[in-house]
């Protein structure tokens, strides 16, 4: 999804003019991470290409694939060996029936909160680390999907999301079945966004999930606020809230400090119902967890970033700190000429 945004810009242009046509397009983004807990080092390679088909000017395409290397040092030292996972995230096609209505059939994102669709990407995110409460009611999905945008009056823009998804077991296409909704409004005038989701399992033990999420961008400072809670009656409950000040108004360094940003999290996760094992398998906490992280990003260029991260957990399972470095590259290239 925050590919479309990205490649939307030459999927219009390319439509601008009856010269002119839509041309399939390949972007994505590429990183290489360096994460440490515990005394113990995590070398992460990441590759998400996204490849976007438009058909004409109502039909779309689009799949994103993701590719992450864990390699770590054996206790007894040596060489970093490790697994390379491999994932299908989306593989999707989209319909713009009007204005306010998108159909979209396939394997889409989840649309629960915000994070899942929108932040999730490495450089997109302003922390690598993903939230604690993640992986609560997000994932993918293989069903049907409505969503679109309704301008409620001038103050305000109303965002949703419907969606039903099938129980499938296919490797690398696997989902539950489940059905779900998102709704958002956003105040264009103070650039605010306040929304709620709502999930309900149609399987095993039919559990529910509920969230709700919030987005400030202020006019007058280079400030991005967000902030989500989720709960699940099994996966437990929590929040997170996220604040990243680019340092684009600082008056000494300014050439330096203009391609900064300095990031801060705080966040909670209460345990739910899930045994430990099931716990890790969802990669939630398997206790309580509070953490708190600080990070800072520099920006080489609009599609390059070099970033790095510290956090401490604290938890009945012992405190742990946390630390990350790396660097974020993302790509859009067109696969075919528009004239």
């Amino acid at each position: 999804m925050a590919a479309l945004s990205l490649a939307i810009p030459v999927l219009l242009t390319a439509q601008s003019t009856d010269t002119e046509r839509p041309v399939p397009v390949l972007t994505g983004s590429l990183g290489f991470f360096t994460n440490g807990w515990n005394g113990q080092t995590q070398l992460e390679p990441v590759a998400t290409p996204v490849l976007l088909v438009p058909l004409g000017e109502r039909w779309l395409i689009e799949s994103r694939g993701e590719f992450e290397g864990d390699f770590q040092r054996p206790a007894g030292g040596g060489a970093f060996g490790g697994t390379v996972t491999k994932e299908v995230d989306y593989a999707q096609v989209d319909f713009i029936a009007n204005a306010n209505v998108t159909v979209t059939v396939g394997r889409f994102l989840t649309p629960f909160g915000m994070y899942n669709e929108r932040m999730y990407p490495i450089w997109i995110r302003d922390l690598q680390p993903t939230p604690l409460i993640f992986p609560i009611a997000t994932g993918s999905s293989d069903g049907v999907m409505l969503r679109g945008g309704i301008p409620a009056s001038n103050k305000i823009n109303v965002n949703y999301a419907v969606y039903f998804s099938t129980l499938s077991t296919i490797n690398k296409l696997d989902s539950d079945r489940l059905t779900g909704a998102r709704i958002g409004f956003f105040l264009p005038g103070p650039r605010v966004e306040i929304g709620a989701s709502f999930q309900q399992h149609l399987q095993e033990e039919r559990s529910r999930s509920v969230g709700v999420h919030f987005a400030w961008q202020p006019n007058r400072v280079p400030l991005n606020l967000r902030s989500e809670y989720a709960w699940s009656g099994s996966q437990g409950s929590g929040y997170w809230i996220e604040a990243a000040y680019r340092l684009s108004q600082a008056q000494r360094w300014q050439r330096v400090l203009r391609h900064t940003e300095v990031v801060g999290r705080g966040q909670q996760y209460l345990a739910g119902e899930l045994t430990a094992s099931d716990a890790a398998g969802y990669g939630l906490p398997t206790v309580n967890a509070r953490q708190a992280d600080l990070g800072l990003n520099y920006y080489f260029s609009d599609g390059l970033k070099a970033t790095g991260s510290y956090g401490r957990r604290f938890s009945v399972s012992g405190d742990v700190d946390l630390w990350t470095v790396g660097i974020a590259y993302r790509f859009a290239l067109p696969l075919g000429r528009t004239q």
